[in-house]
């Protein structure tokens, strides 16, 4: 059978890294990929903007292993049309010429694209958003020789930026409409040692503020390369270079353009199945961060490569699994700090907490239990028990004697009640 994959990114790779060891001979394989790298480590850009990491060390699948598997890859490609009704996908190369591909079974890993707040002068040279390897290596070329930087975002990839250029000697500010840091992975309190913590990296912070507009470096201030960003209360940030980092929304333009059907009226995820086939289309599946899977479309890696491990044992016809969704963690990937939350760290009236504060050495650790479960975690400082919560929320166990211990982590636990 013919296969195509639309997306040459980690959760579309993984779907054929699964597939190829159950079923190697099942299809034959076409992947499209609008990037002109083979398919690389995403997670692994801000290290690479802070110097810890080079571009090939991140690459996850070398050209080789495509050859290897008989895959043919089209890099440099943007599929701009799939028509259903011939089972085909037409696609424009670099150069402007034309490629199409037939298929029997159609995969569509398209990602997401970064949302750029419509704010005036978001167009201005000089203003980026950071998705990918050229986003990062214009960020890198911009340390050489500009000053000032202003990320737009106080969420993950934000402040994974902000370090980065940071280290690459530029001024940084961060400006977030939030009240603290990481407003939806930290509660106020480990926001706070986060932003010490960064603060005294040198970095700027500007909370509760929201971008008013861009400013050029032309006479009416509308054109050129940015030179200041202006908040809403009138305090304007000189800016160099602009990094929006505000989030990002499933890419689905081309599933739209096929009549696929799209949640929340378009502007959600490609709706699929638990066995992540698209509800319009039999032949179609989605997975990852394009997929809206019971409402929800997943940005972290976890959950995509468990979409994935599904997908591949039906396209390889030897699984009957579900997928049904996923419990999130989050890491920050910046040297030196630790953070981990997972589940409703927030917690409720209906909630509980424990609480263990230690701000001279820089640890919290909150724990939300609920009728004697844990169900959320919130760790700073002292990540080292994160996965051992983790594994405690997803199994949704009663805690019974261990709740008493709970605080120590796995190893104080284990001690205790043995």
């Amino acid at each position: 059978m013919k296969l195509v994959m639309i997306g040459n990114g980690m959760a579309g790779v993984r779907v054929l890294e699964e597939l190829l060891k159950i079923a190697p001979d099942l299809h034959d394989i076409t992947v499209f990929g609008a990037e002109p790298h083979p398919n690389y480590n995403r997670i692994m850009l801000s290290p690479v903007l802070a110097g810890e990491q080079t571009l090939d060390q991140i690459v996850l699948n070398p050209l080789s292993w495509y050859e290897r598997h008989g895959i043919t890859l089209h890099l440099g490609t943007t599929v701009t049309t799939i028509d259903r009704a011939r089972r085909q996908v037409i696609a424009t190369r670099a150069d402007g010429t034309t490629i199409s591909a037939s298929y029997d079974r159609l995969i569509l890993a398209t990602g997401s694209t970064p949302f750029i707040p419509p704010v005036p002068g978001h167009r201005l040279e000089g203003v980026i958003a950071y998705r990918d390897i050229a986003d990062t290596e214009t960020m890198i070329e911009a340390a050489r020789t500009r000053r000032h930087a202003v990320v737009v975002g106080g969420g993950l990839l934000g402040l994974e930026a902000a370090n980065g250029l940071k280290l690459r000697g530029m001024e940084v500010t961060v400006v977030h409409l939030g009240a603290w840091l990481l407003d939806r992975q930290l509660d106020p309190t480990a926001g706070r040692l986060l932003q010490q913590a960064l603060e005294a990296r040198g970095l700027r912070f500007a909370l509760q503020a929201q971008t008013e507009a861009l400013l050029g470096d032309a006479e009416d201030g509308q054109a050129g390369r940015v030179r200041a960003l202006r908040l809403k209360d009138g305090r304007e940030i000189p800016a160099d270079l602009v990094v929006m980092a505000a989030g990002i929304r499933p890419n689905t333009a081309l599933a739209r353009s096929a009549g696929l059907l799209c949640d929340h009226d378009g502007r959600g995820g490609i709706r699929v199945s638990d066995t992540m086939q698209t509800v319009t289309d039999a032949r179609i599946w989605a997975v990852g961060e394009c997929a809206s899977h019971r409402g929800i479309a997943y940005g972290l890696v976890a959950p995509l490569y468990e979409q994935a491990r599904v997908l591949a044992a039906h396209l390889g016809e030897t699984g009957v699994g579900r997928y049904t969704g996923s419990q999130t963690a989050t890491r920050l990937k910046v040297t030196g700090i630790d953070l981990f939350s997972a589940g409703d760290f927030m917690g409720g009236d209906d909630s509980e907490q424990i609480l263990l504060s230690d701000p001279v050495d820089g640890v919290y650790r909150k724990l939300v239990l609920r009728e004697g479960r844990l169900v959320g975690a919130c760790l700073y400082g002292d990540t080292s028990d994160g996965s051992w919560y983790f594994d405690l929320i997803r199994e949704g166990a009663t805690l019974g004697e261990l709740r008493e211990q709970l605080m120590f982590g796995r190893t104080g636990a284990v001690a205790a009640l043995a």
